[in-house]
């Protein structure tokens, strides 16, 4: 903007110096605002891919959450063979680490059917 005001100042100051000039018309650029030709931009394209984007990341949450789910009953079954196996009272470090994963996979599943929508 500050150029454009510069070079209207300079015609002006050669206009003067020269004198009028009789029969010739001088065209000056018009005036350009920055947001000319922005107003017509569609704006429901971004909104599009935005809902594209969340029914993806939606599909694969779900698929995170069966393969979780089914991950947590097979650890769940386990933790019950090795239970049953188990003498009273003593437990063994991989019996309180399977629990620690089917525990660690609930709050996971139940994280992400929060998030689903």
């Amino acid at each position: 903007m500050w150029r454009m005001n510069s070079q209207i100042l300079i015609v002006c100051a050669i206009l003067a110096a020269v004198g009028p000039v009789s029969g010739q018309q001088i065209h000056l650029p018009p005036a350009v605002s920055q947001s000319q030709g922005m107003g017509g931009v569609p704006v429901t394209g971004r909104d599009e891919i935005q809902k594209q984007q969340a029914q993806a990341a939606n599909a694969q949450r779900q698929i995170e959450i069966r393969r979780d789910t089914e991950k947590m009953a097979e650890l769940t079954q386990e933790l019950k063979e090795y239970i049953a196996k188990a003498d009273q009272g003593v437990m063994s470090v991989d019996v309180i680490k399977k629990a620690e994963q089917i525990e660690k996979l609930a709050h996971s599943v139940k994280s992400k059917l929060k998030q689903s929508f």
